[in-house]
């Protein structure tokens, strides 16, 4: 059984019973977090320690948790973070083209065991690797998560008219790598 936001809250912030709210905290949105951040990262490993950083993150600063948001924007808003933040390091260390880091990434995804292996999905993958981290952040919101602009609006701290377009143009970028790559 899930419990309650105010439930977790109330032991999280609790000395005593900080650690069982913070167990419920993980369960209730744990796997939900781990899969926002894999189709980010697309690697099972960088997206497991991802979700270890943000939930650490998420315990060091609770107290400054003040509830204008959900609980869960607001993990989702650090989780997105620290996927940002990585992806930002990751193009930086890779001195390489966009095609090498796209390539990169193609790779693996076609390596990863945990990564269901069906070609249009690693095409989508591909497609998703090379768009810059925001535009990233931006499709796979919406179009993974199912988000509103208007929730990304308030994780992201961005104008629901920026995201529209961010979104707008990470599509159009996705539609032409495609192409591009079926030779359409």
């Amino acid at each position: 059984m899930h419990k309650s936001d105010a439930w977790i809250l109330e032991r999280v912030r609790d000395a005593e019973r900080r650690e069982e709210g913070f167990v419920a905290l993980v369960e209730k949105y744990g796997e939900r977090l781990y899969w926002h951040i894999r189709r980010m990262v697309h690697r099972h490993e960088d997206a497991d320690d991802l979700l270890q950083e943000s939930f650490i993150k998420a315990f060091e600063h609770i107290d400054r948790f003040r509830g204008e948001s959900s609980l869960y924007t607001w993990l989702f808003r650090i989780a997105t973070n620290e996927a940002l933040q990585w992806l930002e390091r990751e193009r930086r260390r890779a001195a390489v083209d966009l095609d090498g880091v796209v390539e990169q990434m193609e790779a693996r995804l076609e390596a990863d065991s945990y990564f269901d292996g069906e070609e249009a999905h690693r095409l989508l993958h591909a497609a998703i690797a090379q768009l810059p981290p925001r535009q990233q952040a931006v499709f796979v919101m919406r179009y993974f998560d199912g988000l509103r602009y208007e929730e990304m609006a308030e994780i992201l701290q961005l104008s629901v008219g920026a995201l529209k377009a961010s979104f707008y143009h990470a599509k159009s970028k996705i539609e032409k790598f495609v192409k591009q790559r079926l030779h359409l």
